[in-house]
């Protein structure tokens, strides 16, 4: 009889062997050693079962170990990508294990007991999603790498029929990977450093703090106007972008997105936007095997969000087309780790190509594929790549020519209705429609669906076909700019009562838009509510919103005056808590009871921004607000400093929400090394250089 495997060889395995394999191997042992611990007796009887009977019970072993162990990949975040990803993964057996919130859109989509609730940004629910997976993956890549990094060299413990064991799932696209594309700026240094042939646009990264504006001047001379100014981290579908025409629109470019680490890129003078997904696979060693591309596509961002996709772009040629497959493989060739990825870039006015950025999972230009390329959409191909299967050496369209429609949401949450309602009631022999819902909240510019057109025709014969749907999705896009512009405009005042403009939806933030009524592409609800007594306070909140949108946390905003619409005020503050509102801030002016009537009819915490007004220098509003009676507490900041508003606001989330305590500690480094540069600074070169530096 062989001997059993050695437990320190088999708690080394975990790299190399799936849970499944792993349980096996585990009671396969066991059993051996309990064959050499029992003694033979001479007198003992043994039944001998019949033949049939144990090849019955072997399947019954083998049918659960199926059940327990089905090959399961772990995804980090659990939006439609992860949906559509999980409606692949069905008919082929494949298990999802997915970290979000409890009823995030791709948990609906497949249902199994490996899920994790929680943060994809939190460590210690990454470890345990990572103990319950073969393989790990992500659905956006905004993710904690450092994490990743750990489990990949150090692994997770697991137990398995009561043996520890060390377990490292692979991770598919690395996170290497994911880390360098997180940076931007970074991304397209290493693609201009990887010895290949890839245009990137010039750049230069641009100092912080006090030298934010030097570096403007800077980049502004090295390239020219216009420029681009760009976030480099946590910015997605050209949000946290500034276009720098002049010196005049500096300070304005610092106070939309001088809190983030930016870089500024030569303007590329593109005509049109393309984007090519690719299907990258290597083997267990990390040496790449082969990278495969799809169509390329030409994609139309409006408002800063993917609208619509062309299969073929229209008015390109071939050539340009198959140059663009071609540069988006080389691309791809210089990252790690298996997966499907988005490779945008512009179409220049002389034909040539530039790289824009790079996505490393299923991607929107990439949901077409679905119909037109059934055999291997991006998704399937995903799991594929991820999982080490087969896929083709070169990918074909079924049909000629293929458009996409992101079903955006509109001024009121059934706005879409009549485009989902065409979307299901459209037939015909030259055309075929297929509606993809995501069973997600509708607001105004979430993306909450697709329509997919396919057909056997040119794309701009599809385009024609298509026209009643693309109307309808323009129509949708000017109703809702429309009604953010009603939303946003000043409370008109008659005969000293001020009536509130019919109430729309409280608006929404998102990280690095301008726009105050741009929503994040999360799932999550507003988790503070900013509302002031009068919309002359909203530029001394200005600050503080720029903070929250720096910390991505979703907002709403309102105006709601203790004086002049006291029963409205009273009802948004009963109300905030059932809507999901966790922290409230309030700025008022004057005599500014505000914030203390809005903390005595709400059970949250509320933060008050005392404002200076015209007389007392805001004296006033501060004494009002911090002296409120014992039972109704209301916290306090400076006068106008509605940023440490929000920064309490952030650690009061913090405390139930680990990913805004993770940001907030790193914005606390940040801060600090700030300080210590400055300090250097001031040191290194003495005061009268440090002030002459000031005042530039």
């Amino acid at each position: 009889m062989d001997p059993a495997p050695r437990p320190n060889a088999l708690k080394s395995m975990g790299h190399r062997l799936s849970l499944t394999k792993l349980r096996r191997a585990l009671s396969g042992r066991k059993k051996k050693l309990q064959e050499i611990q029992e003694p033979d007796e001479p007198n003992q009887t043994t039944t001998t079962k019949p033949e049939a009977e144990e090849e019955e019970e072997e399947d019954d072993d083998d049918e659960d170990d199926m059940n327990e162990g089905n090959t399961v990949i772990g995804l980090l975040g659990g939006g439609q990508l992860g949906r559509m990803l999980c409606e692949a993964a069905n008919p082929l057996g494949i298990d999802i294990a997915i970290l979000d919130d409890h009823n995030a859109p791709a948990k609906q989509a497949h249902n199994t007991n490996r899920h994790v609730v929680g943060s994809f940004k939190d460590p210690e629910r990454i470890k345990e999603l990572a103990a319950r997976s073969d393989y790990l993956s992500v659905e956006i890549e905004h993710v904690d790498t450092e994490v990743l990094e750990d489990i990949e060299k150090n692994g997770v413990p697991v137990v398995i029929n009561g043996e520890t064991v060390t377990h490292r799932p692979p991770i598919h696209p690395s996170w290497r990977t994911l880390r360098l594309i997180q940076d931007k700026y970074l991304q397209k240094e290493h693609f201009k450093a990887s010895g290949k042939t890839i245009p990137i646009a010039e750049q230069i990264a641009i100092e912080s703090g006090d030298a934010t504006l030097d570096s403007l001047k800077q980049a502004g001379k090295q390239f020219g106007f216009p420029f681009m100014l760009k976030a480099r981290k946590g910015s997605y579908d050209g949000r946290g972008n500034f276009k720098v025409d002049s010196e005049g629109d500096f300070a304005e470019a610092i106070k939309a997105l001088g809190t983030m680490p930016l870089y500024a890129e030569k303007w590329a003078p593109f005509v049109k936007e393309l984007a090519v997904m690719v299907i990258r696979t290597e083997d267990s060693d990390g040496k790449l095997k082969n990278c495969v591309a799809y169509p390329a596509v030409e994609t139309i961002h409006e408002d800063s969000i993917c609208t619509k996709v062309f299969m073929p772009p229209r008015e390109v040629s071939e050539e340009i087309c198959e140059k663009a497959r071609k540069l988006a493989t080389e691309v791809i060739s210089t990252l790690w780790g298996r997966g499907v990825f988005a490779v945008e870039m512009f179409l220049l006015e002389d034909g040539s190509l530039m790289i824009n950025e790079v996505a490393p999972r299923p991607h929107n230009s990439g949901h077409y594929t679905i119909e037109a390329v059934p055999y291997m959409s991006q998704y399937k191909a995903q799991l594929h790549a991820v999982l080490d299967l087969p896929v083709p050496d070169k990918l074909i369209p079924r049909v000629k020519s293929s458009i996409m429609l992101n079903i955006l949401g509109g001024a009121k949450p059934d706005s879409h209705h009549h485009l989902s309602g065409l979307a299901r009631s459209t037939f015909g022999d030259d055309m075929d429609v297929y509606l993809h819902l995501y069973n997600k909240e509708s607001k105004p510019s979430r993306k909450i669906g697709h329509i997919t057109l396919t057909g056997f025709c040119s794309v701009q014969e599809l385009e024609a076909k298509a026209k009643p749907f693309i109307d309808l999705v323009d129509q949708i896009r000017q109703d809702r700019l429309q009604a953010t512009s009603e939303t946003l405009r000043p409370t008109q005042e008659t005969n000293g009562s001020a009536k509130p403009a019919e109430k729309a939806p409280a608006t929404e933030n998102h990280v690095e838009t301008q726009e105050l009524s741009a929503e994040t592409d999360s799932n999550d609800k507003p988790l503070v509510l900013v509302t002031m007594g009068s919309d002359s306070d909203l530029p001394v909140l200005k600050a503080g919103l720029d903070i929250l949108k720096e910390f991505n946390v979703p907002y709403a905003l309102d105006i709601t005056s203790a004086h002049r619409t006291p029963k409205y005020m009273m009802k948004v503050a009963d109300e905030a808590a059932g809507k999901g509102i966790k922290v409230i801030i309030a700025a008022a002016g004057g005599a500014a009871h505000l914030p203390g009537m809005i903390s005595s009819e709400t059970p949250l915490p509320v933060i008050g921004v005392p404002v200076k007004a015209t007389h007392l220098d805001g004296m006033d509003s501060l004494l009002s607000i911090v002296q409120m009676p014992r039972g109704v507490p209301t916290a306090t900041v400076g006068i106008n400093n509605s940023t440490n508003a929000a920064l309490l606001a952030i650690r009061i989330l913090g405390a139930f929400v680990p990913e805004y305590q993770q940001a907030m500690k790193k914005y606390q480094v940040d801060m600090e090394e700030a300080v210590i540069v400055k300090g250097t600074k001031l040191r290194e070169g003495g005061d009268a250089a440090y002030l002459a530096g000031m005042k530039k």
